[in-house]
């Protein structure tokens, strides 16, 4: 009985790990549209698992409204061109993304018009 026991609790185990490894990996956006933000760079966070950039966007209230837009893990960012310079403190960029499905003013990157207006991408697209 115990033999069998042994290799059941290994199998439990070894979906019980790879469930949040999965979710990890999932933004939770809305694939409905894409959303655009323009504003000025308040921080470039470079940091896996997804480099965040914190964007001050004036709403259309004419209100400030602080965003986050976050790429893929480093590596990916790298290849497609991305470095910890890319944006700096005060640029003016515009990010293209998902939008977090719940409301947030979080976007999950797809690709940013850079201060001088050069497009670059995140997924290498």
């Amino acid at each position: 009985m115990k033999a069998v026991l042994v290799p059941v609790f290994l199998v439990l185990t070894l979906i019980a790990a790879a469930v949040p490894l999965s979710a990890h990996h999932q933004w939770p956006v809305s694939r409905a549209r894409l959303v655009t933000v323009k504003g000025v760079v308040k921080d470039f966070n470079w940091v896996n698992p997804h480099p965040m950039i914190t964007l001050q966007v004036q709403a259309d209230n004419g209100q400030m409204e602080q965003w986050l837009i976050g790429g893929p893990a480093l590596n990916r960012m790298e290849a497609s061109g991305w470095t910890r310079t890319t944006v700096k403190p005060g640029d003016v960029i515009t990010g293209t993304g998902y939008q977090f499905a719940d409301g947030q003013k979080i976007i999950r990157l797809e690709h940013v018009v850079l201060a001088d207006g050069k497009t670059i991408n995140v997924y290498g697209r």
